[in-house]
């Protein structure tokens, strides 16, 4: 009897709610091969994105992943958090990949967006024995409740930021949270419809920017899709401007 294909045809919103479970969930479960027996071993970990969308996270050397990774590389990837009732009714999104030790510029990068989520983090990141990684996604499965699975390449995933975008993003960051907190304040409570509270923004990216209140994430999509890296100003004035006016 032939295999039959459960999988759902994938259209915009599929996409959107994988690039949300992506961008927004604060740890993953990691899934990587055993160097002594080949089998399967995984663990949670505290996960960020890149600019990209490119999934980052932070591990110690003495963890048993790291040295499964450092002797091959191929990892999966879950994220999705599950509440009240039945857990299996929760969008979750698996990554099937390659993790890759960050250097250099990439890591100063990586280090600065992955603790604007995870502030506590600061405390052993750049101890010795921890090293930042990036995910390398090379196929996706997102199962977003009762038949609604769908099959994501990389390109569905990820974005190619503009030029000079990453190093621009964390001078905006910090200007908005020292300087306009009024403002952030507005995209959360009006614009996304969540409770006052002390919002900052972690992290832009040219579909949009993730605000958090402590444990709390709020992703505001940007529409459309910031073609340049001189469009950010802009849009945050714009997006001020019109939410005030309602």
């Amino acid at each position: 009897m032939p295999k039959r294909n459960v999988l759902q045809p994938l259209d915009d919103e599929a996409r959107r709610l994988a690039k949300t479970l992506l961008r927004s969930e604060r740890h993953a479960a990691l899934a990587t091969l055993d160097p002594e027996t080949g089998g399967p071993a995984s663990s949670r970990i505290n996960v960020a994105t890149a600019v990209s969308g490119a999934p980052i996270f932070l591990i110690s050397r003495l963890s048993a992943h790291f040295g499964a990774l450092e002797a091959d590389p191929r990892a999966g990837l879950m994220l999705g958090s599950p509440g009240a009732g039945d857990p299996l009714a929760y969008p979750r999104l698996s990554l099937q990949g390659k993790a890759i030790m960050l250097q250099g510029d990439v890591r100063h990068q990586a280090r600065r967006r992955f603790l604007a989520r995870h502030p506590r983090s600061d405390l052993y990141a750049d101890f010795t024995d921890f090293a930042f990684w990036s995910f390398d996604i090379e196929r996706a499965s997102l199962n977003g409740g009762f038949a609604r699975a769908h099959a994501l390449s990389a390109s569905d995933l990820l974005l190619s930021a503009p030029h000079g975008f990453a190093d621009m993003e964390a001078g905006a960051v910090q200007h908005m949270n020292e300087d306009h907190a009024d403002a952030i304040a507005i995209y959360a409570e009006r614009l996304l419809g969540c409770g006052p509270g002390q919002w900052r923004i972690a992290s832009i990216d040219p579909e949009g920017m993730d605000l958090i209140d402590g444990d709390t994430h709020a992703r505001l999509w940007f529409e459309p899709v910031l073609a340049t890296s001189d469009d950010l100003r802009p849009r945050l004035v714009q997006l001020a401007k019109e939410t005030r006016a309602r």
